[in-house]
């Protein structure tokens, strides 16, 4: 067997807390900014939806065009590690241009909103871009790489719940929010999720043999993408899971201001399920890898969309223990719908070099954040323009008639329901089981041992091929 060599303890920490910022800002983003639009800035949703598209779709080239360039950077310092050295403090600043109130008119107030998302995505995209591609370039080890992840995806959801607690003791209640208040909100979150992304620059180091290698070029590398059934498959799994995250994170506080009408107890409500998210992700981990990841992903985000149907039936009436234990369920789907589509995409890296003998990483994982963003790009819009047309009322202390109330229980529960069992009718046929994957990866582990004795001048094993 190979000698492992695994990354300190500290490094994992260091990595995994760059994902805390980015998950923190994003998750803000797409939990309060549109309530944000409708409540303090009085814009009309299918307006804000406008704002959210045109930003978004702008930003469907930057993570090519900033892969690519990092991938061409050659500096003391490495590849990846000076996108996060420049770019940590012009990333915070760029958050808070989102949350300024100018006086003007909806036309002007379209425009400047636009423009701002395009240049807090732009210098997002400029920082974690680099930071996902450093993953393969921290170690080579698989194990290893599936180690840091999860540290990642740890952060992620930390993250995930501090953009909820954070928001609500600064601001508190989005009824009586002001334009004040957000600001503050703006500023701290900008340079609390600023500050990891130094962590991750001092805390890792990269490999200094990565700035050698000659580099695929990048239609060949895109091609091999869309011939990999596996990543296929996992990539729209994670599409059909994301967009069900985007349009309940959308709409959630909406949910609580109005259908269960528990405002004063939002916080209680984001700390159960996130922390209940957090809890279950070692469950998860652990079943993707002792299980079949398909049959897990089936039976996680199954659960998980039950629970947002039953979650609808909700009134004010309902009892708030009941409320608690739903959304602790909720975490525990939340939970599987984070890890294990992102438990899957590496899988596909490794047949990629099963079948062609080459690995792809770095565009594999641009066309993942790239099918994020479109998912992001289509699921708030979406389920804006659902409360749109069901008459949803703009301004803080507005009364939603019944339809918008209707609206607002179909963004949380059936819709996203439909999102998940999208995913799941995908997973159903996804080609790669746990017995070929044990199968592949020991054909691997063999070649390059063929290549290692090839080098040392000694004569291979005996019947076993390095070719593929």
């Amino acid at each position: 067997m190979e000698n492992k060599k695994k990354l300190p303890f500290i490094t994992n920490i260091f990595y995994g807390m760059g994902d805390f910022g980015f998950s923190m800002n994003n998750s803000i983003i797409t939990a309060f900014f549109s309530i944000f639009m409708v409540t303090v800035v009085g814009m009309a949703p299918g307006y804000v939806a406008i704002i959210l598209f045109v930003g978004r779709s702008w930003d469907f080239v930057n993570d090519l065009l900033v892969g690519y360039v990092s991938d061409r950077t050659r500096t003391k310092w490495g590849r990846r590690r000076p996108f996060l050295l420049f770019g940590a403090i012009p990333f915070g600043l760029s958050f808070t241009l989102l949350w300024l109130s100018p006086n003007f008119g909806q036309t002007g107030l379209i425009i400047y909103y636009s423009l701002a998302y395009i240049v807090y995505e732009a210098l997002a995209t400029f920082v974690y871009m680099p930071y996902f591609a450093l993953t393969p370039e921290l170690t080579e080890d698989y194990d290893e790489r599936t180690k840091l992840t999860s540290f990642r995806m740890m952060f992620n959801i930390i993250g995930s719940l501090t953009a909820y607690i954070l928001p609500l003791l600064i601001i508190g209640p989005w009824d009586s929010a002001t334009s004040r208040s957000v600001m503050v909100m703006a500023v701290v979150a900008g340079a609390i999720a600023a500050a990891p992304i130094f962590g991750v620059f001092f805390g890792t180091k990269e490999k200094k043999e990565f700035q050698k290698e000659t580099l695929p070029k990048f239609w060949p590398s895109l091609r091999a993408a869309f011939k990999n059934k596996p990543f296929m498959f996992g990539a729209l799994m994670y599409l059909a899971t994301w967009m069900a995250i985007v349009v309940i994170e959308s709409n959630l506080q909406f949910f609580i201001l109005y259908i269960v009408q528990r405002q004063s107890q939002n916080i209680i409500i984001m700390v159960a399920i996130f922390v209940t998210a957090i809890f279950a992700l070692p469950i998860w981990n652990w079943v993707s890898k002792n299980w079949n990841k398909r049959f897990a992903y089936i039976i996680g985000v199954g659960f998980w969309a039950v629970v947002m149907i039953i979650l609808i039936l909700m009134t004010p009436q309902t009892p708030f223990w009941m409320i608690l234990i739903f959304c602790v369920m909720a975490g525990v789907g939340v939970s599987a719908g984070q890890v294990l589509p992102w438990a899957i995409i590496p899988d596909a890296i490794e047949w990629e070099e099963w079948t062609t003998g080459e690995r792809n990483e770095g565009m594999f994982y641009s066309l993942v954040t790239l099918l994020g963003k479109i998912g992001m790009a289509i699921a708030q819009p979406l389920s804006l323009l659902v409360l749109q047309l069901t008459n949803f009322q703009e301004g803080q202390g507005a009364i939603q008639p019944p339809s918008a109330l209707l609206g607002i229980r179909l963004v949380v529960g059936p819709i996203p329901a439909l999102f998940l069992l999208g995913g799941i009718m995908i997973a159903i046929f996804y080609p790669l089981g746990r017995t070929q994957y044990n199968q592949i990866v020991e054909d691997l582990r063999l070649r390059r041992e063929i290549r290692k004795a090839k080098r040392a001048g000694k004569k291979p094993l005996p019947g076993v091929s390095e070719t593929v």
